[in-house]
């Protein structure tokens, strides 16, 4: 087969085609390059420069190519952003997907994976997360997720097209340096971002039904998030028939405070104690998600732990900031 990787030269993109590469997987990448980095394509991997709003160019991109599997990954994602901006988040995130699904169908494509979220959740109380647990998405991202899987869904069953949607939970790490998350919208670079301006990080409410009063979280390597995908897609190839939503987490929560004490203490931070700020609106206590289906589905499973997750991120941000190494002197 050959894949089709749109938003393949972000940050968690990057990593699915670097491990489908990997794996052996002809591959072709897609991106606007709006937050992608032409770098992390590697060598030999075909890029086109476009947008998921051009129908023409998808259709040919996917005729030229001779696709026949779609992971895609493009897509706007900051919470907060889509609040004040919903028209642009429908926009990009349900009419892009469904230009791709129409220039899909007209080309024959057969296999299809679907980035979505957790946010579909949206404020959940229980103590797992499972596929069956309610979906009630507290934000216009959230909502473009659930609808995106929906439409994913009716068009694969319509059409014959076997489709993974596949939640994910909070996103962390990197496989190798260049390939480290260089955005500062998720936790973990939140956090390096105010070590590198010697800031003590922040934590948002201390006071939720929860252990040390901090939000619950579940915080999932995204080599191990690439593997699933690279699982997924394997197992759409050898079922045309199937149609899976799964979460991709370790089903292990960990605390923002916990999460934070192991960051200052692996980078050398230590003397920068968080400050606490008032919750943010929105924020469930806990999302930890039941990782059982997909192991049993596909037998996938989480490989690497929170210290993975921070070592590896970290690498990657001394990368493009050296002078966050903390003064040895």
């Amino acid at each position: 087969m050959t894949w089709l990787i749109t938003g393949g030269a972000g940050y968690i993109g990057a990593h699915v085609v670097r491990t489908m590469t990997q794996a052996g997987e002809q591959v072709v990448v897609y991106d606007d390059l709006s937050a992608g980095v032409r770098d992390r394509v590697p060598a030999g991997v075909p890029l086109v420069h476009g947008s998921v709003l051009d129908r023409d160019l998808l259709g040919r991109t996917i005729r030229e190519h001779g696709i026949t599997g779609v992971v895609h990954l493009a897509a706007k994602k900051a919470v907060g952003e889509s609040v004040e901006q919903p028209l642009a988040y429908y926009q990009v995130n349900v009419e892009g997907l469904r230009l791709l699904l129409d220039a899909c169908v007209e080309g024959g494509v057969r296999s299809f994976v679907f980035s979505s979220s957790a946010a579909v959740y949206g404020m959940t109380d229980a103590d797992l997360v499972t596929e069956e647990s309610p979906c009630a998405p507290m934000s216009p991202y959230g909502e473009t997720k659930l609808a995106g899987e929906w439409l994913v869904r009716a068009v694969g069953t319509a059409h014959g097209i076997a489709t993974a949607s596949l939640r994910y939970f909070n996103v962390a790490g990197a496989a190798e340096p260049g390939l480290a998350d260089t955005g500062v919208f998720n936790i973990v670079p939140m956090v390096f971002e105010k070590l590198t301006a010697g800031e003590p990080p922040r934590i948002f409410g201390d006071d939720y039904p929860t252990p040390d009063g901090t939000c619950v979280r579940d915080y999932i390597h995204v080599a191990d998030l690439a593997e699933a995908h690279m699982a997924a897609a394997r197992a759409l190839e050898q079922d045309p028939d199937r149609q899976l939503v799964l979460n991709i987490g370790r089903g292990e929560g960990v605390s923002v405070r916990e999460l934070i004490d192991e960051i200052t203490a692996l980078t050398g931070h230590t003397g920068l104690a968080p400050v606490v700020a008032p919750r943010r609106p929105g924020d469930p206590a806990r999302v930890v998600a039941s990782a059982d289906r997909i192991t049993e589905v596909l037998g996938w499973k989480s490989q690497r732990d929170v210290r993975d997750m921070v070592t590896s991120a970290w690498d990657g941000w001394l990368l493009h900031h050296p002078q966050a190494a903390p003064d040895r002197g």
